[in-house]
């Protein structure tokens, strides 16, 4: 058996990240590439900034052909969910679902590992998806480079939930990935930072603000009702961020 003692490269690690935070066709890596996941969080906000520039592209070709801005916003948001596979949106659902279904930790967990989605789901999505569709709509107007800076922020915030916070369960995708350093973590919120200020300038620092008192705030609930992060907490997290940054950004923007 041939030892593969080649350090995994930053490409390699970005490649790692966009097969964990997206649905795209991707080549196959090296399972030491996947292995060193919780080294590779620093691209996290990379690949969102990707996603974003993907969806802001399709927003504005669709005011190109003359579309008004709420259809691009639905047009951008939908390619946005294709690409991504609708992960973070699941996870908000899954969510909300369990944190305000149940009373006991276990049958919350239990409900946020069931397929079907119930009411605190249905109304977790709407208010969610509705407040980054007006924004995005606004935004593809006045500051379409703010959907990269919110995809990329709030993809940032993550490592940190991850580094600082335990695993509710022992099993699941976030599981699997493992832990971060906070140095990890820290340098994944720089990336990001630095990705949101070439995009839309100071308001950067307060997008980062109003989005990390969100992710903080829903990692305190986490640690309440199930005492720890999953998956579907980071999901959540990644769409409560984003939704944050989009609403500083619009209101910069009038």
């Amino acid at each position: 058996m041939i030892k593969d003692d080649a350090p995994v490269t930053l490409l390699e690690g970005f490649l790692a990240s966009m097969s964990l935070l997206t649905r795209l066709p991707l080549p196959a890596l090296r399972p030491k590439a996947y292995a060193a996941a919780p080294e590779m969080v620093w691209a996290y906000p990379l690949v969102g900034a990707l996603l974003g520039g993907m969806a802001a592209l399709a927003g504005l070709f669709a005011i190109a052909l003359g579309l008004p801005p709420n259809i691009a916003a639905g047009i951008a948001l939908a390619v946005y969910m294709l690409v991504t596979g609708a992960m973070h949106e699941d996870g908000l659902a899954d969510t909300c679902d369990g944190f305000w279904g149940a009373t006991e930790r276990a049958r919350r967990l239990e409900i946020m590992k069931d397929s079907q989605i119930g009411t605190y789901g249905v109304l977790g999505l709407i208010i969610s998806v509705g407040l980054r569709w007006i924004a995005v709509a606004g935004l593809l107007v006045t500051a379409p480079a703010a959907l990269i800076a919110a995809a990329a922020l709030s993809r940032s915030l993550l490592p940190m939930v991850m580094a600082t916070t335990q695993h509710a369960r022992d099993s699941g995708l976030s599981h699997s990935v493992g832990q971060p350093t906070p140095a990890m973590a820290a340098l994944a919120l720089l990336a990001g930072l630095l990705v949101a200020l070439l995009c839309g300038g100071s308001v950067a620092f307060g997008a980062l603000v109003l989005a990390g008192l969100a992710v903080a705030a829903l990692r305190l609930v986490a640690l309440r009702k199930i005492g720890g992060q999953t998956g579907d907490v980071l999901g959540a997290s990644q769409q409560l961020g984003e939704a944050a940054v989009l609403v500083v950004f619009l209101v910069a923007s009038i």
